[in-house]
């Protein structure tokens, strides 16, 4: 069975990703994109579902393991009777087709090793036919095809359904394997020099992670976190997918079983606002473009998620031929956020655009005519009710946070409009931003308690009420926001965490529970430096950064009565909390 969602590590190529567990097993891996059907599946089952193992033949986990420098090149190492052993994961950025590197290394004695590769395309679903060439294992089924190369000397066969391989590695010798995928009509791939790709992996990523501009006390976690931000970014488009994984679930045995592999635009916007923040301004130029023709066409017709390559057809679908992770169904892919109108992405888009032209991009006419569309379209329709930021399948409510980032929308682009020069109807924006912020003075708050509630007329709490305080809206001496951050500190509170809303909350459809948001958590954190109270602000962001893997790596939530993390890993949203929260704390310290 799979392991623990933590004991998973990430290695990817930019335009998709693979998760490594601690026993050697790479248990999920979608080929040629994030969002294309898996060949390895086990995560979401067993070894039977799409596995590959390669460790020591007497099996277990690994002694450690870590990322060699600042790089997705993932080094475990067993320290076993026999000796020690080291493998070495990764993908090369890719120039053709993807490719999955795996180089064992002996450290010291003789130990005895096992491969296990069991491809199974389609979500597991698609036991491929599986050939001999003469230098390779060729698996095929329908589009796809997977070849394994392997070095001379070593053996493999068949066995049970998978391809199995015996050998012996001694200090200073090394073993290499390379799976490459590609389409099934096409000729024998290229080979492929390990050793080579290694050095082009690791020096491609280290000249990358030079340019952060982060130096302050946390950079190993903002570092590594910026890493991963960068690593959900899909290359050839620009898109930037929200998590590498479907369907880990947000509560173990629960229905809270999503799939992340698409453009969210609040956390595009979002994980481009960290990689702005961290020095990386390429990432932002490419998602802008791929917003442009992204959201072609009517604004009214926006939606909140797209493909990697901005496709937005993403029908949701139950895998009933899978058992889940831990027996979690049902397991879904695609998602139907699709359908959903979320008001709030209006104000992320339009405040990355913002941060992009701080930041010294130059705002292009094209981009300017869109914030222009987008406003006029939410000009229209900031008074309706939504889906909101948390995706509620039940009815649809005037959430508070989605009202705030109407005014963000408005605000910024007024500032835009400020810096630029650039035509805009500047009075009917000022007009609309005075507007939102007198409608949720006036209806987000519950007058006998003071503070904001998740939506109007309602009394309940919501996290994403602290954007009051983090986007702007008020001052965090207004006597509100206090209350407001106090109120969701206590009464969201989670082991010392914090959920997104109360666990029986009306606005949520769903049956069930789920663990703390660490996302939430980090804005916690940065509500209470921001009230003035750094002290303890620092002590809630250590203890997340505490939940972090041994590789540094943060799923959706956390739980802390089994005191393991839950949903989609790693998650773009925790790991751009993980380093707003980093400079924020800085910036308040200096």
């Amino acid at each position: 069975m799979a392991g623990r969602i933590e004991d998973y590590a990430l290695i990817g190529d930019l335009q998709t990703a693979a998760l490594v567990g601690r026993d050697g097993s790479v248990d999920w891996l979608c080929l040629p994109r994030f969002d294309s059907p898996s060949c390895f599946a086990g995560l979401l089952g067993d070894g039977r579902h799409g596995a590959w193992r390669l460790g020591p033949a007497a099996g277990g986990v690994c002694t450690r393991r870590r990322y060699l420098d600042d790089s997705l090149v993932l080094e475990s190492l067993w320290a076993t009777p026999d000796g020690t052993v080291r493998v070495l994961d990764f993908m090369p950025q890719r120039d053709r087709v993807p490719q999955l590197v795996r180089i064992v290394e002996g450290v010291s004695g003789a130990v005895p090793m096992r491969g296990e590769l069991r491809l199974r395309f389609n979500y597991g679903r698609v036991d491929p036919w599986v050939r001999r060439t003469e230098h390779h294992r060729v698996a095929v089924a329908g589009p796809d095809s997977a070849w394994l190369r392997v070095p001379p000397g070593v053996h493999t066969y068949g066995q049970d359904g998978s391809t199995a391989s015996d050998f012996t590695v001694s200090a200073g010798e090394r073993v290499s394997f390379v799976l490459t995928w590609q389409p099934s009509h096409m000729h024998a791939p290229p080979r492929t020099d390990p050793l080579r790709a290694l050095a082009g992996t690791l020096d491609g990523w280290q000249l990358w992670a030079s340019g952060c501009r982060y130096d302050g006390e946390w950079r190993r976690a903002v570092l590594r976190s910026l890493i991963t931000l960068k690593a959900l970014a899909y290359e050839p488009t620009g898109g930037i997918v929200a998590a590498p994984t479907a369907s880990l679930p947000e509560v173990l045995g629960g229905e809270r079983n999503w799939d992340y592999r698409f453009c969210w635009l609040r956390d595009s916007s979002l994980t481009l606002s960290a990689l702005l923040r961290g020095g990386f301004r390429e990432e932002a130029a490419a998602w802008r473009k791929w917003l442009l023709r992204a959201i072609a066409g009517d604004p009214g017709d926006l939606q909140a998620v797209y493909g990697v390559a901005g496709e937005r057809g993403l029908p949701e679908v139950e895998a009933d031929w899978l058992p889940g992770y831990g027996g979690s169904t049902p397991v879904r892919f695609g998602n139907v956020a699709v359908r959903q109108l979320q008001l709030d992405v209006y104000g992320e888009v339009v405040d990355t655009m913002y941060l992009a032209l701080r930041a010294g991009i130059p705002m292009e006419r094209q981009v300017w005519s869109l914030l222009r569309i987008l406003m006029a379209y939410l000009e229209k329709h900031w008074t309706e009710p939504d889906e909101g930021l948390w995706e509620v399948r039940g009815a649809r409510r005037h959430f508070v946070h989605s009202k705030v980032m109407a005014w963000v929308a408005a605000d910024r682009a007024l500032k835009m409009a400020e810096l630029t020069g650039l035509p805009a109807p500047v009075e009917r924006w000022r007009e609309m931003r005075d507007a939102v912020h007198a409608d949720v003075l006036e209806n987000g708050v519950d007058r006998r308690r003071g503070l904001f509630v998740q939506h109007y007329g309602g009394r309940e709490l919501d996290a994403a009420t602290l954007f009051v305080l983090k986007s702007g809206f008020l001052p965090p001496d207004d006597p509100r926001v206090v209350r407001t951050v106090d109120a969701v500190r206590t009464g969201l509170d989670h082991g010392g965490l914090i959920r997104r809303y109360p666990a029986a909350s009306r606005a949520d459809s769903l049956r069930g529970t789920e663990g703390a948001f660490l996302a939430c958590s980090f804005w916690l954190a940065d509500s209470l430096g921001a009230i003035g109270r750094p002290g303890e602000a620092r002590e809630l962001f250590l203890r997340l950064v505490s939940l972090g893997n041994d590789v540094g790596l943060l799923a959706e939530e956390w739980d802390p009565q089994e005191r393991r993390q839950l949903g989609n890993m790693p998650q773009a949203f925790s790991h751009v909390a993980l380093v707003n929260s980093a400079f924020e704390l800085a910036a308040r310290a200096a």
